[in-house]
């Protein structure tokens, strides 16, 4: 222990060792000692001289620091020593004041130990397992290396983690450490480990860090939380931006609805700390990232409308318009704002409707105009207000029909300040600034809306007193040749290039003007500076579409005139030059990237993002159409007219298939709807005929047991009649006998005939239904026959209660002349009650027959009806034939008028490839035939595909 009470303790006579020397000691005993305290040691005394002798400690202790992390696991204190030592000699500390000479060499060191460190993946997945490590004295330093790492090896150490199994999810579980410290270091380490890799960004969205973060930021209070609500920030910025994966994520697990609560400022916005107002712009990044214009359209507009249910972008529109809110947060707003409702119908009809809390109310759209032509404003601002308005006019007609109707003479209030009037101001005011902005944003509300470039043509405005008014053409013209800014200039150039592109009558406009021609030809002939070159580019272009879109209207400048005076006074190869010129700009291929307006500075604001577009559309066509001779135009467009007559008529056969077609699967559809009934009345028809013959069966049975009973019943009848003449009294007992088995017999039948009525009722409720007719009538004819057969044994059995009653009322007049007894006479009296018992009961069994009879006849009713719907199924049926047949007929029939139809559709194409050829000959550009045929062919072979269907 001398040896470390000479490291760490006080000066020791004699010479001291050098540092190096003292590391190569400490190393040594760190290799050699058996003792986990003496390790222990001299990986501390390391840990104390690995920030001054950085490099020593690095060059000589990093193997003996790894092999401690695998052989010493059990001890958290000297795993605490090694990872803090190997973190000193990896990390670059930024903190220490350095000049940059000495900060280069740092971070040179720092990446030579770091790529030494994971030369080996071992080494990082050693890391690893520490993370698992609930030890704070393990744990946290080991989230500090693998961040130190990352920084200086990025790319490396992503690849490595990737592969290693539950890599990701070991740095997962850092978020939801209970220790602040190691959460928060945690949020950087994810943070570095996220850049740029799609793939772990993945990996980490889907182990539930959308979740994890936002809970952070609610408990650390949102916009007003710390330094920890802003590295959750970078971190969600890290998973969405440029990843439309975990984008789709984040908006179908609901938690764009969770951004809301964000942008509820409060009314008093006066006091906002510095890290309120970045926690604030990061989560207007956020919003911007998910609508951004560079992502899908479809993902895009999805999220838009998530945006506009949730009412996220009502609250945005509250910030807009709120007072105190700091200048960078609301230039920040204005974009988030604009990016939100582009190309959004129903987003863009809200914003429309938002009012400024003024008095009296203003629209939001006129309250920001006025920012943009004011040139007090902040040059940022102005260009998010630009931007907004662009987006706002973005494929939105109705919004474009609104602006240019705020400049039509039959919509102006003078009481008030519409945005027309703003534009219009911004247009002609003495700000160069001011001027281009207005011309763009003019130029925007007649993108692709030739209705609003015909109506703006009736804008007529007055200039001074006494002068009659002139067009905002001519206006635009006037100011164009009085020798403004560039910027002026250019803005201008831009606008009438969008007004009159593709609009024939604004073309004529702009040529009546026997001054503007002249004009353009002197600019565009002069050989000017590098900035004049860009206005002389813009003529050119303004120029082409003159020729391009000129329906020949006015004698004086006809295509072939305009072309002739290009080629006099220009020449034609010069003309082109000057044109492609435009395209060569570097301001123009710098707004060509993206639809937003960034400007490092105003003066270098030229070029807008929609232009851009359309100067590429036109350039080729326009430098054609200048090359072109009279003659070539004719013969284009006689071989343009036979296109298009032979297109229509490829057209007009093309709707006559697709019509048949549809008839043709109309008429399927009848004949399958058709045969799926056809089936299910069968199916009903078979169920029905089953049941039926059950019915049939039961009937079966109950015959055979009348049958059985039938004749016991004659026999004892003959038996009484023949002892008849014989009887004595004694014979009054075998008398009573016999009644009582009549009556037994005389219930029995009463059984079956509740029984007969339940069969009965059954069937007439089956005789509801459709049936076979003739089935049913058989069944009927069976039943008649056996109500007959129950009726005669009936009536069997009251003839037989007649002669007992007979043989009682003797057997009465005997007793009375021969005895005075009671015991006969009693007898007799009891045997009449139970006859007149009988007598009543043979009566109810008879009006029990008439009503099974009123039954039967039913039945036959029901029967004549089942056989008029097997009659009208029969029919039902042989129709569907008839029809199938009619259908076959005419699909050969349509068939065969494809055929006439390919036939003439292969002498169109013949006759289309032999104008081709002669176009080819005269010199003309003409697409590939092969490309052509290409697309005819796969036409050809959906249409074809239809009609097998």
């Amino acid at each position: 222990m001398n040896f470390f009470r000479g490291v760490m303790g006080g000066q020791a006579a004699g010479p001291q060792p050098t540092g190096a020397e003292t590391i190569q000691k400490l190393c040594d005993r760190v290799a050699s000692s058996t003792l986990l305290e003496d390790r222990r040691d001299a990986v501390r005394a390391l840990k104390s001289l690995s920030k001054k002798y950085r490099m020593e400690v690095g060059t000589q202790a990093m193997d003996h620091l790894i092999n401690i992390l695998q052989t010493d696991r059990s001890d958290s204190e000297i795993l605490g020593y090694a990872l803090d030592t190997l973190y000193n000699i990896i990390c670059n500390d930024e903190e220490e004041e350095q000049d940059e000479t000495s900060q280069k060499q740092a971070d040179d060191l720092g990446a030579k130990f770091t790529e030494a460190f994971i030369q080996d993946f071992e080494h990082i997945t050693l890391l690893l397992t520490m993370l698992e490590e609930f030890d704070f004295h393990v744990r946290w330093p080991a989230v500090k290396l693998l961040t130190a790492l990352l920084r200086n090896q990025c790319v490396q150490l992503q690849s490595i983690i990737l592969v290693s199994p539950m890599g990701v999810s070991r740095l997962m579980d850092l978020l939801a450490d209970s220790r602040e410290v190691i959460r928060n270091d945690g949020l950087l380490l994810l943070q570095q480990l996220t850049k740029g890799n799609a793939a772990i960004q993945k990996i980490v969205a889907f182990e539930n860090a959308f979740e994890r973060l936002l809970d952070i930021i609610t408990e650390e209070g949102s916009s007003d939380g710390g330094i920890v609500v802003e590295d959750c920030l970078l971190l969600l910025r890290n998973l969405l931006k440029n990843n439309s994966s975990n984008q789709n994520f984040f908006k179908e697990g609901s938690f764009i609805q969770r951004m809301r609560p964000w942008f509820e400022v409060g009314d008093d916005n006066s006091g906002w700390s510095a890290q309120k107002v970045t926690n604030l712009h990061l989560m207007l990044q956020l919003v911007r990232v998910m609508v951004s214009p560079v992502n899908s359209p479809g993902a895009t507009a999805s999220c838009q409308k998530s945006m506009y249910q949730c009412g996220l972008l009502q609250q945005l529109c509250t910030i807009l318009m709120a007072t105190g809110v700091p200048a960078d947060i609301l230039t920040e707003t204005i974009n988030t704002v604009s990016e939100v409702i582009r190309g959004s119908q129903v987003n863009q009809d809200y914003f429309a409707s938002v009012n400024a809390p003024s008095n009296p109310p203003r629209p939001a759209i006129v309250v920001l105009l006025m920012s943009m032509v004011n040139e007090r404003q902040p040059f940022v601002l102005r260009c998010a207000v630009l931007y907004c308005f662009q987006c706002f006019l973005y494929k939105n007609q109705k919004g474009q029909g609104e602006i240019v109707a705020t400049l039509l003479p039959s919509t102006i209030d003078a009481n008030s300040i519409s945005a027309g009037q703003l534009l219009c101001g911004g247009l002609f005011s003495a700000d160069s600034l001011s001027n281009w902005c207005a011309s763009v944003a003019l130029a925007h509300a007649l993108q692709d809306n030739l209705t609003q470039k015909e109506q703006l043509l009736r804008v007529q405005l007055a200039t001074s007193l006494g002068k009659p008014p002139v067009s905002l053409l001519q206006q635009c013209t006037n100011i164009l040749s009085q020798g403004s800014r560039v910027q002026t200039r250019v803005g201008l150039l831009m606008l009438l290039c969008t007004w009159i592109n593709n609009c024939p009558i604004a073309v004529t406009h702009f040529l009546h003007n026997q001054e503007n021609v002249p004009f353009l030809t002197a600019q565009i002939s002069e050989n000017l500076g590098e900035d004049e070159r860009l206005v002389q580019g813009l003529c050119a272009l303004l120029l082409g579409i003159c020729i391009y879109y000129n329906d020949n209207s006015l004698e004086n400048y006809t295509k072939e005139k305009l072309k002739q005076l290009i080629e006099k006074r220009i020449g034609k190869e010069n003309f082109v030059e000057k044109l492609g010129f435009v395209t060569k700009h570097e301001l123009y291929s710098r707004a060509a990237q993206k639809p937003q307006p960034v400007f490092p500075s105003p003066d270098q604001m030229l070029f807008d993002h929609e232009f851009t577009k359309l100067v590429k559309e036109l350039e080729g066509v326009i430098t054609k159409a200048v090359h072109k001779s009279s003659e070539d135009e004719k013969k284009e467009e006689e071989v343009k007219k036979t296109l298009e007559q032979h297109d229509n008529i490829v057209t007009q056969y093309k709707e006559l298939i697709r019509e048949q077609d549809s008839k043709i699967q109309e008429l399927k559809e009848q004949v399958s709807s058709m045969t799926t009934q056809t089936e299910q009345m069968q199916t009903a028809m078979g169920q029905q005929l089953s049941q039926i013959q059950q019915h049939k069966d039961q009937y079966n049975l109950l015959k055979l047991k009348l049958g059985k009973e039938n004749p016991s019943h004659a026999n004892n009848t003959l038996g009484d009649g023949a002892h008849f003449n014989g009887m004595q009294t004694e014979e009054v007992a075998q008398l009573r006998e016999e009644m009582e088995e009549l009556r037994s017999q005389h219930t029995l039948l009463q059984t079956q005939l509740s029984e007969k009525d339940a069969i009965i009722n059954a069937l007439r409720s089956e005789g509801s239904q459709p049936t076979e007719g003739a089935t049913v009538g058989s069944d009927n004819t069976e039943l008649l026959k056996e109500l007959e057969l129950l009726r005669s044994q009936v009536q069997s059995q009251a003839a037989e209660i007649s002669q007992l009653k007979t043989k009682n009322e003797g057997l009465l007049r005997g007793a009375e002349t021969e005895s005075s007894g009671d015991s006969p006479s009693g007898d007799t009296s009891a045997d009449a009650a139970k006859v007149a018992e009988l007598e009543s009961r043979l009566a109810a069994q008879s009006s029990e027959t008439e009503r099974l009879k009123e039954e039967v006849r039913g039945l036959t009713e029901g029967r004549a009806q089942l056989e008029q719907q097997a009659a009208s199924a029969t029919s039902s049926a042989a129709i569907l034939q008839t029809e199938t047949a009619k259908l076959e007929a005419d699909v050969l029939e349509s068939k065969k008028e494809q055929d006439d139809l390919l036939m003439l559709l292969a002498d169109q194409d013949q006759k289309i490839h032999n104008l081709r050829q002669r176009l080819k000959g005269l010199g003309e550009m003409v697409d590939d035939e092969d490309e052509l045929d290409t697309r005819e062919q796969a036409d050809e072979d959906d249409e074809d595909e239809d009609l097998e269907d």
